[in-house]
Parts: structure tokens; sequence; C-alpha cells
């Protein structure tokens, strides 16, 4: 039987055994510890060899992305799972890129969608603070991916906001979530995108419960951290060139308590105009 007959018949739990915990925790601590390999290098990423079996964008196949990341340990709960089997990645990467293999794509404008695992990883770490009714604010939201992963999770009684500095990946980005099952959320006006400053927030929305910043900081934006509600929780990576995934809780007293999640690699929080200058 051909490798591709054989993935017609399999289900992805033949073709992929369970592995054992020690198993799980070094592919995680591969996949969070090392920085993203560049499209030219993608052969290294641990999807690649699943990819020649993935060639068309179909919620089956998102479904069996999210199934082996949920053997793997990024996906640990059903609310993430249901979000991201929901959510089909390949509406918010570019075509002619594998939307289904774990590493981050360009999407143009030195902007890129990040690496499933990644997208995983934040949405546990937020999923508390995305319960219905609650504000949520994805901070160089990029594709829209994340953004409308928020939406489905905090639903039409609450307000998931994505901030974009680049006005041409704002069109994108909703243009994407259009296709996808947020478009309702988006038409009802509890899913928005806008063109700003992601460092300055969004405080007409605020306070938020859950504040995602998808890319790099040399430091915590204050601003961000005067719009996140007390009990809110956010997720930013710090640093230059060596970057850490801070968790960042804020206390009933304003106070916050800060901890390092993961060693990562993102694109630099910056200016528009120092994001296009290599454009």
């Amino acid at each position: 039987m051909s490798l591709a007959a054989a993935s017609a018949s399999a289900s992805p739990s033949a073709l992929f055994p369970s592995p054992t915990t020690a198993a799980r925790r070094r592919f995680l601590h591969h996949l969070l510890a090392a920085p993203p390999r560049p499209p030219s290098v993608r052969r290294c990423s641990p999807y690649h060899w699943m990819a020649q079996f993935w060639t068309e964008g179909s919620l089956e196949k998102n479904n069996a992305l999210v199934e082996y990341l949920k053997q793997y340990g990024a996906v640990t709960t059903d609310q993430v799972a249901e979000v991201m089997e929901t959510i089909d990645r390949a509406l918010f990467v570019p075509e002619g890129f594998t939307p289904y293999i774990d590493s981050p794509m360009p999407i143009g404008y030195n902007a890129t969608i990040s690496a499933p695992h990644m997208h995983a990883t934040c949405l546990e770490l937020l999923k508390d603070r995305l319960q219905p009714g609650m504000h949520a604010l994805d901070v160089g939201s990029g594709s829209g991916y994340l953004t409308a992963c928020f939406a489905m999770m905090v639903g039409p009684e609450g307000r998931a906001v994505g901030i974009e500095h680049i006005p041409e990946l704002v069109v994108a980005s909703t243009e994407n979530v259009e296709r996808s099952a947020a478009a309702p959320l988006l038409k009802d006006g509890s899913l928005s995108f806008h063109v700003s400053d992601g460092r300055l927030g969004w405080p007409a929305a605020a306070p938020y419960d859950a504040i995602h910043v998808g890319a790099a900081a040399p430091e915590i934006p204050q601003p961000l951290l005067e719009q996140l509600k007390p009990g809110g929780r956010m997720v930013i990576p710090v640093g230059t060139y060596s970057q850490d995934l801070q968790v960042i809780d804020k206390n009933a007293d304003g106070s916050t308590s800060i901890r390092n999640d993961a060693s990562v690699r993102y694109v630099p929080l910056t200016s528009r105009s120092a994001q296009l200058q290599d454009q």
C-alpha cells in the first residue's frame, strides 16, 4: 500500500502511536525552547514528513493537526482543542504555504503567523480568562487567527479585540475571519480589528481579562499593564535576542506576579516604520 493510501485509511492515532510521558516532554522542550526555523528549513519541522498526506485545506486535516498536538501535550484541554478544530488554520495562512505543519509562516510586511504549538500554548495559558462574557486583547493580531479563537471562546456576550499597526494586515485578517466560523462575531461587533500601535493597547474595550502579545517587547509596555483587569492574565514574549514567554497575573490589589513559561523566538514588537524598513 502506498503512503498516501495508508494515510487515507488510517486514523491519526494509528499513524502516530501514543508517545510516552518522557517523549512528550522531550518533544515540547524541543518545540518551545528552539527558535522557529525559517521556511527554507521547514523540512526539520516534526510535521514536515506528515505534510505529504495533508494536501487539501479542510477541517478534517486541521483536526488531524490538533489531534497530533493533543498527543504530544501542546493541547491539554477540550476547550482549546475545540476552538482550534473550529477555526481552520488554512484560512489564515497565505496561499502557497502548507498550513498544517508546525512552523511559523510569513504573512507579508515582515510579520508571521505563529506555529500551531505556540497558538496552543498561549490558548492553554489564557483559557481561564477566555470564558464567555470576558474581554480579550490580541496585540499584533497579524493574520487574525488567534483573535478569532479568542472571539469564539468569549462568545457574543464578550469582546475580542485585535490590534495591528499594518493597515493591509487588518484588511487581510478581516477577510480571513469572514471566511471562518467566527464570521458572525465579526458581523455583530463582538470581534473587531483596529489599526493602532499595539504597545498602547486599546483603552476603549478595557479592562481586559486576557491580553496576548504576538511579538517580543524589550520590556512589558506599561499601557498594557494598566489595561489588564485585576484577576486578568497577560502572555507576552519579552527580550531581544534572548526571549522568554512571560505570564503576568494581575492581583486584586493591582500588583503583578510574573513567571517565565518558556524560551521563545518572536519577531520584535516595534513601530510600523521600523517593521517595514526592510520591506
